[in-house]
């Protein structure tokens, strides 16, 4: 046998060993209704610092877009207000020009 032919016999054989084995060998103790211990309560903890993370990130982009509506806001108000006083102006010096 070749090396190569030989190793891919050898990862069959752990594939199938692994595909082989009894399911409950596989499970945890919570997944067996183990509501109390160790196990679930670092889970438990687990799940609610991965929502808190969760919440603060959504929370963070969330208040970003917010910003960024306002600042646009701000910026498009600026906008009109400076062509509003260039439009006068305008007008201004076209009145006296013709004067």
């Amino acid at each position: 046998m070749q090396p190569k032919t030989l190793t891919r016999g050898v990862v069959k054989l752990a594939a199938l060993a692994l595909a082989s084995a009894p399911a409950p060998a596989l499970a945890c103790p919570v997944c067996y209704g183990m509501l109390e211990g160790p196990l679930a309560d670092g889970t438990n903890k687990a799940i609610l610092t991965l929502l808190g993370i969760t919440g603060c990130v959504l929370a963070g982009f969330a208040t970003f877009m917010i910003y960024l509506v306002r600042h646009a806001r701000a910026v498009a108000e600026a906008s009109l207000e400076s062509e509003a006083t260039r439009e006068q102006g305008a007008a201004g010096h076209i009145m006296e020009g013709t004067a």
